[in-house]
Parts: structure tokens; sequence; C-alpha cells
């Protein structure tokens, strides 16, 4: 999960338009990052789209 981490914040801005692309039921309130909530994050658009948590490290990646 620590990778998962450090590519959100590495790489959020590219992350967040392909996530937009992928799954357009996502929003910019939904999207919005806030460093050291990575968690709560990944949690909401886990609730959005119906991923896993090993689904959307893939998609990262």
């Amino acid at each position: 999960m620590e990778s998962t981490k450090n590519k959100i914040k590495g790489n959020w801005n590219i992350i967040k338009g392909k996530l937009k692309q992928e799954y357009a039921e996502l929003t910019d309130d939904d999207l919005t990052y806030v460093e050291g909530q990575e968690d709560e994050l990944l949690g909401r658009i886990q609730k959005k789209t119906g991923k896993t948590q090993a689904e959307l490290e893939r998609f990262f990646d």
C-alpha cells in the first residue's frame, strides 16, 4: 500500500485525469487529495466505482 500512497503523492494530477476518464461517476469532490489522507481518498474512489483496493492499485501502476 505504501507504494500506492507514494504514487498518489507524486502523480496525483495525472492519476486524477485518468480516473475521471475511466470512471465518469467520480466528481472533483470524490477526488480531492489531502496529503496524509490517501486512505480516505482510496475509500471514496472504491465506494463510487465498486473496485477493490487491489484493482485500484493495479490501475495506479
